[in-house]
This record gives structure tokens, sequence and C-alpha cells, in this order.
């Protein structure tokens, strides 16, 4: 008998920041049994601080600059939440992130870094960009530094961050005759020793940067920074490296506090012994340090095995940093500045040093180890065909493929009740019940996220495609969960995060039970019954003449294969996960006059028109090009990426179409797809004005569906 280790705690990680990106990485080496792991950060990468001013300069591209999270998770056997978290309840032991059930933990550690005091400032925040969070702040210098014909540039905090931001600004613009100041309510760079500060205040005059000092600012405008002396800086893109303070809501969990920076004692635990704290959220009590990365990285494993040792009953160590570091400082081109107990020393070799360590630090999550459990050397005849060149993949919700399936269904024999209308190939079956017309559907997904919350999203678009698609109502719905092994109140948490979930993600249909059991994975179904107020709409109505509709891009299916493999871009997968969880029930009502409709899910594009076609007795012609793709899908289609049901669904003798990576997304199995539609053609042209309806092809005569 397979014995499966139980869930029975919870471990949080609050933050995507250095510190608890390297931890998801050693745990992704050496998880704890037992811990269910959990991370929550507002976006998809954490960007690395270090490569920043590099960035900007232009040495390195955005990729480069990113820690991907989606795919440190999936390394680490975690779950990430993409939202930010507003409050912690150490008491409850809840986190609360906006949009979704509290997040329920038994031992947390927050790395959210600092914000900026930049945004109270007058006029900042509608015509400011600041400095943190770097992702924003990144994207906005990326369209700027491309658009601007004359640049006038103004960094608002003349420390070492300032400065190096408007050295690489200076430098990345040196084309284009910029105007870049740095201004400070002091002296720029006061903090350093002479030598130090001398050979930056020379690498600034160097670029052409002017400094601005002992000013005060009034208020940021669109085209200027407006001190209170009335003077006006010239500025189209203003910035700011100032003001640097912890988040508000830290403030209000009601932890020991210094300087609104969360207090940690030598083992990295807050007031709270099993809040962890680390990076520039928090304050060393034992022995304070500035906000530096070193710290933060060099905080790494102490964090990762007290953390450990707190979920298990271990031992844990004392974190002791260093007295003093080596400060490496970007001078815009590819040169640096070398500074460590006052000594400092400028070069194109200090520049290749620092490239060399970023690099090495990065290189860490960009080759991740492959940590799968070699095949036994003996198997039954059939094993390694049936599993083919990847693993299984959840792209298309583990469902069984198209021919295995219709060959079953092959064998039921027909029903003879008066009060259910037979409609082979249907989405759903049509009941007669007292004088209403009934959709009845059922669908159960296999998790392609191990997010609980994420999983009861898409389960619940997925399986109301089949009511939506008949033009029907939601009415009630029937829930039937599979748990991995856990504890009784880890069952208690997930169970509870799944039917808040759904009971806000129906269409309207109420929630009225269910049934749950324990299994290897997460896998959740649902049994949903619709009412039709008018004729359904059945795949059997099309005609010659009508145009085809789809109200969702394609891609679903690779990307997801992809991201099982950790080849997809993070920011793709979370893309396609929003795109799987838009409901269709407005884009159903845009659709009523349908001749034919179906949702698209796991036969793919192909087979789902396919199926329209043949119930209809017509042909189709789709256009490659107007097919809707989601972000990143050509791509991995193009590299070779393929869900486990594309050569079944390839294999449909209806379905004629090019040896081409855009073509391989049309037989794509999807998972809470959009809405295809036959509609008359008169009615085309409204709808192509409508935002996520796409005009993709034509019914035509014949018995055959093309792609070109």
């Amino acid at each position: 008998m397979k014995t499966t280790i139980p869930y029975t705690r919870d471990l949080v990680l609050v933050g995507g920041g250095h510190t608890h990106a390297l931890v998801l990485r050693s745990w992704g080496m050496n998880p704890l049994p037992g811990v269910r792991l959990t991370v929550i950060n507002p976006g998809p990468t954490a960007p690395y601080s270090g490569m920043l001013p590099g960035f900007v300069a232009g040495h390195y591209t955005r990729d480069e600059l990113d820690i991907d999270l989606v795919q440190l998770a999936r390394f680490a056997g975690a779950r990430l939440i993409a939202g930010k978290a507003t409050a912690i309840d150490p008491v409850g032991k809840t986190i609360t992130v906006l949009g979704r059930p509290d997040i329920a933990y038994d031992v947390a550690a927050i790395d959210v870094g600092i914000t900026s005091e930049m945004p109270r400032l007058a006029g900042f925040a509608d015509f400011g960009i600041p400095a943190k969070p770097l992702g924003a702040f990144a994207s906005r210098w990326d369209a700027y530094r491309t658009t601007a014909t004359a640049p006038k540039v103004a960094v608002i905090g003349g420390g070492v961050a300032g400065a190096e931001l408007a050295m690489a600004m200076a430098y990345a613009l040196r084309d284009k005759a910029p105007q870049v100041s740095l201004i400070d309510r002091g002296e720029v760079l006061d903090g350093f020793d002479p030598p130090a500060r001398n050979r930056l205040l020379t690498a600034l005059e160097e670029l052409g940067v002017t400094l601005v000092e002992h000013a005060d600012v009034e208020d940021v405008r669109a085209d200027a920074v407006h001190l209170t002396d009335g003077t006006l800086i010239a500025s189209d893109f203003t910035t700011g490296a100032a003001g640097a303070r912890p988040h508000d809501w830290i403030a209000d969990i009601g932890l020991d506090l210094h300087q609104g920076s969360l207090v940690v004692g030598v083992t990295l635990q807050t007031s709270d012994p099993d809040i962890f704290a680390v990076g520039d959220c928090a304050h060393l009590s034992h022995d304070p340090r500035p906000k530096a990365g070193v710290f933060a990285v060099r905080e790494a494993p102490y964090l990762f095995d007290n953390l450990r040792a707190r979920l298990s009953g271990g031992k844990m160590r004392n974190y002791h940093p260093q007295k003093d570091y080596l400060k490496l400082i970007s001078l815009g081109g590819k040169s640096a500045l070398a500074e460590k107990l006052g000594t400092a020393r400028r070069g194109a070799l200090l520049w290749k040093w620092k490239n060399h360590i970023d690099r090495k630090f990065m290189d860490q999550f960009d080759t991740l180890p492959v940590m799968q459990q070699p095949l036994p050397l003996r198997m039954a005849t059939g094993v390694i065909e049936t599993m083919g060149d990847a693993p299984m993949c959840g792209g298309c919700g583990a469902k069984v493929g198209r021919g295995a399936l219709q060959g079953a269904l092959a064998t039921l024999p027909a029903t003879t009740r008066k009060d259910i209308i037979s409609l082979p190939g249907d989405d759903a079956a049509l009941l007669k019940t007292g004088g209403e017309t009934q959709v009845f559907t059922t669908d159960h997904l296999s998790a392609v996220t191990i997010d609980p919350v994420l999983m009861a999203q898409i389960t619940a678009t997925h399986a109301l495609g089949d009511v939506w698609a008949m033009g029907a109502d939601p009415q009630a719905a029937v829930l039937s969960l599979t748990l991995p092994r856990m504890s009784a109140q880890l069952q208690q948490r997930t169970v509870t995060e799944i039917t808040q979930t759904m009971a806000r993600n129906l269409g309207g249909a109420a929630l009225v039970g269910g049934h749950t059991t324990m299994g290897d994975g997460l896998t959740i179904g649902l049994s949903i019954t619709g009412l039709c107020k008018r004729t359904p709409i059945t795949l059997a109505g099309a005609n010659v003449g009508d145009v085809l509709v789809l109200t969702k891009p394609i891609g679903s299916g690779t990307i997801l294969a992809a991201e099982m493999r950790m080849l997809a871009h993070g920011g793709d997968v979370l893309a396609c996960y929003k795109v799987m969880i838009q409901p269709q029930d407005t884009a159903a009502r845009l659709l009523k006059e349908a001749y034919a409709m179906t949702d698209v899910t796991g036969f793919g594009l192909a087979g789902h028109l396919a199926g329209i076609c043949e119930a209809s007795g017509v042909g189709a012609h789709v256009r490659l090009s107007d097919v809707p793709l989601m972000d990143g899908a050509l791509d991995l289609a193009d590299a070779g990426i393929r869900s486990t049901l594309y050569p079944d669904n390839r294999n449909d003798p209806r379905v004629t179409a090019p040896d081409t990576a855009n073509a391989a997304l049309m037989f794509d199995p999807q998972t809470g797809g959009g809405l295809l539609a036959a509609i008359p053609k008169a009615k085309a042209t409204a709808l192509a004005k409508k935002s996520n309806v796409w005009i993709i092809g034509d019914i035509i005569d014949g018995n055959s569906v093309t792609f070109s």
C-alpha cells in the first residue's frame, strides 16, 4: 500500500523578496514533509534590486531583472497567491488578501520590503513614478526610455539609490541630450566618507547630471518639479528614491515595532514566535543594520532552518550580521565604485565583478535543478508509450481523450424516458421537469493549480460553460471534492476556502450540497442545473452562411503544460488563469440569438467546432490569423510544447489544418474556455464591436472543418 504523508501544518511566506526567493529554492531541494507551503506576492515576479540600475541603464533586459515566482513556486511545491497581503491576525492566525477568503497559517514569514513616502507628496501620485515597488517602476521606465525624444528626468532623493538611478538614466538617454536632475533637501551623498563621495560626484558630473541641493519640493507637475522657493525643475519623468518607510499595514498587526519596522531577534522571530520577518521590513534588535540587500540574502539559510525548526520542533540557529559589507555602486555605464571601511575604488573591472555577482545570484533561479524521481528499471509493457516524452500534464484538467470517451459512450443504450430530450454530443442533458426545460451537466477537474481558491474559480467557470452554451440560467450546484491527505484542521481550512469561493462564483446558482473524500491530489467536481427560459441553443442549428464567433483566446492547455515543466513565463501563466476564470454569462447574453453554440474545452477549438458541424450537417472554415491566442501560447507551441490530450485531439479525421504552431493551438484542450457560436451574418458586425468577441470564420457547405 502506498504511503502518503498528510499535510498537517501551513507555512505562509508573505512577500517574494530576496530572502523568501532563496528559501523557496532551498525548500524545493529539501522540503519538510507534512508542510503545505504558500507564498503571497502582488505579481508573478520579484525584481532583483541589485540589477535595477543596470536595467535602467540598458545593460539588462526586464526578464534578466526578474525572479519568476511562478516557476519558483512550482519548483518548491508551493501555491502562489497573486495578491497583496493587507492584514495579519496573529490571534486568529489568518492573513487577509483582498478578493479571496482569509488564508490560515501555523507559521508565517514576512518579506515585503519597504514602500515610499513619495506618493504622499503633492502631485506625485498623478505625475510621479516611485522607485518602489520595483516592478511598476521598471515597466514605466522601459516605456519612457524607448519613446522619449527630448527627455527631462528628475530624481528626488540624493542618497546612493537616487544617485545610481540618476546616473543610469543619464547613461541610457545619452544619445538624446537628456536633462537629468538629482534633487535633495540636503547635500547629495552626504552619508559617504570623502573618498567615496568625491568619486561618485565626479561620476555624476561626467554624465551631465545636475545637482539640486538644499531644495524642498512643493509639488510634482506633469512637466516639472516645483520647489518651495518657486523654482521649476523641468521633468516629464519624475521618480523618487527618498522617504523609504515600512508598509502601513505592518503597524496594525500588533507586534513590536521600531520606527514602523518589525522587531526581530537572533532567530528572526518577531514578538510573536510564529511570525518571522526578514529583509527591509525587519529591524534586527540585537544588532541593527542599514537596509541593504546583502543582509536579506545572508538571512536566507537561517530563515530556512528556523522555519523548519518551528514547524517540526527542532533547534533554531542564531543570525549575527557582519559588521560591514562591500558596497558596489553602479556608475551608469559599465563601471562601478567599490567602497568598504572608508576605502573607495572605481573602474570597469569593478563593474565586471558586480555583474558576475549579480548574474550568479540570478542564475540560481534561472537554472533550477531537476528534482524528478527516477523511473523503475522494470515496468509493464506500454508504460513508456502511455507516458510519452513528458509528465502527464494538467493543462486539460486531466481529462480522458476524445477517442476513449466517445468509444465508451457509444456502448450506452438509448434512453426511452419521455422527460429526457436526447441530444447526442451536446454540452448538457435537457430534462422536462414540471413544464420547465432544465439543463443538467457535470464536470470534474484534477487540479491545474494547487491553490484551492483559484482551482474552485476555474472549476466553476468550466462547469458553468455547458449551461451558458445552451442559453440557460444557472440554478443549483452540488460539489464533489477530493482533498489530498491532510489533518482535520487543514481539511476544514481547505473546504472553507473552496466552498466560500464556489458560493461567490456560480453565476447566480445556489450551492446546495456536496460530497467530500480524500485521495492522492486535489480534484473538484460540480454538477449544475440550469433553467432554459427559451428554446435551448444546441449544436445542431448552424446554417451555411453563418459567422463563427469566439469569446475567449486559445492556449490554456499549452501554457499550463509548460508551467508544469517550469517552461512558461510567470506573467503569461497568471494572465492565462485570469482568462480561465472569466465568467461567460455576459458573453452568453450577447449570443442569445446564436443558431448553434458550445463551450471550447477538452476537445480543443477544432474538435468542438467539428462537433457543431457534424450535428448541423455543415462544414466550416476558420482563419487562423483571426483566432485570438493567449500571451505566450504561440511561442510555447512553436517550441514544441503540447498538452497530454493534444495527440488525440489532432487525430480527428474531420479536421484539416497545416502543420504549424498556430494550427497546433486549434487542437489545444482548454479548461474554462470561451463560447463558440454560429450566428447570423447580419448580427456579426454589431458583435464585432464588443470586447472579448472575435469573428474567426464561417459556416460553409460540406462536412469538413478547415483551418488556414
